[in-house]
């Protein structure tokens, strides 16, 4: 039998709910085969607040583990030998923080820490552009990054430091070639940081090299994404040998991890995703000159809300089939020699260098972010992605074509169909933070957190001062606001206002037909525009969909209201009640919406808002969604509505609704045509 290469690491995303419960999915995920620990952590726990802060409301254990202190991170990894597990953690703005509480437990646990093994992602320009969780400006964020890379070259040198992360840049919609450029443009920005900072020696530069990992997304045009692969792997080794004189040939290679696209999974016929997962990762494991060092793949019922145990280990089985029943692990790169992969892998890297090169004139990625620029080429392409969908012309099966079906037995209960997460463990993660805080020593607490704003004050190393405060029992929030203290907070460009009109408003169109709804509604109630608010409760950083609404608004010639992410069901009352809006719009897919809408509701009432509509939008299984009708939202939109136009055309309804005009189709009105 022919010789075989080592399989790609295997890895599921996982946690939630409590680190109990997610190191019971751990074991079990390991168990069955899985050669990594990929962890999700919670939105509070991603943006520094503690479980108990006003944002977290909602928000504990849904979309991750919620990891408070170390104490959390002990019950995390309870009976697992860090020494000997390759763990990744999707974690960004407080990444130091997480890698600080993880070293502490391997030591507890008698591991040298030299030998830990794993990735934190750490990439915080993409999180300015895509998830939303940010917290500190670019310039203190980029010293917390260079700080981790110094120290972990120095103290953990098996580890990698940061996953520069192109995967949410495809979420947020760029093309291949934006792919490529903005994430090698973090890596430039990120490696200049490193070089300048003097804490590194020249000398080991190629350490620091060797130990920069990518993170990239892998849609179902498998072939090019499978050159998109092989052009990112060309440019690295171009930049890394031009830009920082690096020699060895190992510490070039580029080392990338994959999670396969999320963007184009669907709510409709959620059967289909299944081929379209194994699509996906057969474009970065077919060929070998570009093979993924390890690989997570989605659940087929994402689209529908959390996977449960089983849906995880179907996508677990999907890769361990392709590595151990198939054939292609015996053969070097099948592609070497196609003219036809060559001349599709030489077009994307001429975009992506060109693309590059425009960024570096503008003095690099961080400058690229605070202007805007960036934010606004995503919206654009993301923009002109739903456009070629919405008009039909990019074909999704199940969607706006084939969407014909029978019923299937996969949702034919689409309560069970998904994980819900138990309320009831929200309760006991607050109780056990409030029990943590009574148990520590206090005194030493504040005397590692007073240490650690000084050392933020000045150019030292905040690695150490870090690791003192999680030794101390300082929590989440409390790490995060003492930085925040120092270094102040940042919002981020929402790249709306910039970004141009993706469709266009044609005699007989549908959004013709809109825009005349919208100004003769706006008329009727005496108004010089109709003005909608819209706005994302909670900590749910995945904007994409708000902006895509936003900006199609606008189009449809709206006064659009639209203040980023992160907002309180108080601010967004607020700011509805001081702008006079004619609807409100909330985008919510963290799961957090039973606790919030309701929450948006009530204010609303309580400040005697009484006839403007609220509509409700993201990842919401059917019985939420009318749970949440009941309770007084005129709408629910979820992915299954992908034509943004049309619900830009509902929500004229609902205003009409709303203030008792009769509907649009039903009023009597000139047509677009006439």
């Amino acid at each position: 039998m022919a010789d075989r290469d080592r399989p790609w690491l295997m890895r599921t995303y996982a946690g939630h709910s409590t680190a109990s419960d997610s190191n019971a999915l751990y074991r079990r995920n390991l168990a069955k085969g899985q050669t990594g620990l990929s962890v999700a952590f919670d939105l509070p726990t991603q943006t520094g607040y503690d479980s108990d802060h006003v944002l977290a409301r909602g928000e504990v254990g849904r979309v991750g583990v919620p990891v408070g202190h170390v104490g959390d991170m002990r019950t995390l990894f309870d009976g697992i030998p860090l020494e000997q597990t390759n763990t990744s953690m999707t974690i960004n703005a407080t990444a130091m923080w997480l890698l600080a509480l993880y070293q502490v437990v391997a030591e507890e646990q008698g591991a040298d820490i030299a030998k830990l093994t794993g990735t934190t992602q750490n990439d915080i320009v993409k999180e300015y552009l895509s998830r939303g969780t940010h917290v500190f400006p670019p310039g203190p964020s980029v010293r917390l990054i260079t700080d981790m890379i110094a120290y972990t070259v120095a103290n953990i040198p098996k580890w990698n430091p940061i996953n520069i992360c192109s995967y949410h840049l495809q979420e947020a919609g760029a093309t291949p070639v934006q792919e490529i450029a903005y994430s090698m443009c973090t890596a430039i920005a990120v490696l200049d940081a490193v070089r300048d900072s003097g804490q590194v020696p020249a000398e080991r530069m190629g350490e620091v090299v060797g130990r920069i990992s990518f993170f990239v997304n892998a849609g179902v045009r498998f072939v090019e994404e499978m050159c998109k692969m092989r052009a990112f792997s060309r440019l690295w080794e171009k930049v890394t040998r031009e830009r920082y004189g690096i020699e060895d040939a190992k510490q070039r290679r580029f080392r990338y991890g994959v999670q396969v696209n999320s963007l184009g999974l669907t709510e409709a016929q959620p059967e289909n995703n299944v081929q379209r997962i194994v699509l996906e990762m057969l474009a970065v494991t077919l060929s070998k000159d570009a093979r993924a060092r390890a690989v997570q793949l989605p659940a087929w019922n994402e689209a529908l809300g959390l996977p449960r145990p089983w849906d995880q280990q179907w996508s677990l089985r999907i890769q361990q089939v392709l590595a151990y029943e198939s054939d292609l692990l015996e053969y070097g790169d099948i592609f070497n020699g196609s003219t036809v992969i060559e001349a599709k892998t030489d077009e994307l890297l001429a975009g992506a260098e060109a693309e590059i090169a425009k960024v570096l004139e503008m003095g690099g990625v961080i400058p690229a972010v605070e202007s805007g620029y960036l934010k606004s080429n995503l919206v654009a392409s993301h923009a002109a992605r739903r456009a070629r969908i919405e008009a039909g012309e990019d074909k999704i099966v199940g969607v706006n074509c084939f969407d014909t079906t029978e019923e299937s037995p996969l949702t034919a209960d689409l309560d069970t169909a998904i994980m819900v997460v138990d309320p009831a463990s929200e309760r006991s993660v607050l109780a056990g933070l409030e029990k943590w805080r009574a148990g520590r020593d206090e005194a030493a607490a504040q005397t590692a957190l007073e240490q650690l704003k000084a050392t933020a004050a000045t150019t030292d190393n905040l690695m150490q001062a870090t690791l003192a405060c999680a030794r101390a029992g300082v929590t989440t929030g409390e790490w995060a606001f003492a930085l925040r203290e120092v270094f102040g907070e940042y919002r981020a460009p929402t790249g709306v206002g910039g970004a141009p009109v993706a469709v266009a408003a044609e005699a007989g169109g549908e959004l013709a037909a809109v825009r005349e709804a919208v100004a003769a509604t706006a008329a009727e109630l005496g108004t010089g525009k109709l003005r909608l608010l819209v706005g994302k409760p909670g900590l749910d950083g995945h904007s994409n969909g708000a902006e895509q609404i936003a900006v199609r608004a606008r189009d449809a010639g709206f006064e659009v209201v639209y203040q980023g992410i992160r907002l309180t069901p108080e601010q967004i009352v607020s700011a509805a009640v001081a702008e006079d809006v004619h609807c409100v719009g909330l985008s919510i897919l963290s799961g957090a919406h039973p606790e919030l809408v309701p929450d948006v509701l009530q204010r609303l009432r309580r400040a005697g808002v009484e006839d403007v509509p609220v509509i409700v939008g993201g990842i919401i299984p059917a019985a939420d969604a009318e749970a949440l009708k009941a309770a007084g939202v005129a709408a629910v939109f979820t992915p299954k509505d992908f034509g943004i136009t049309t619900i830009i055309g509902r929500i004229v309804d609902e205003i009409r609704l709303a203030n008792r005009l009769q509907p649009w189709a039903a009023a009597p009105h000139t047509t677009a045509t006439s």
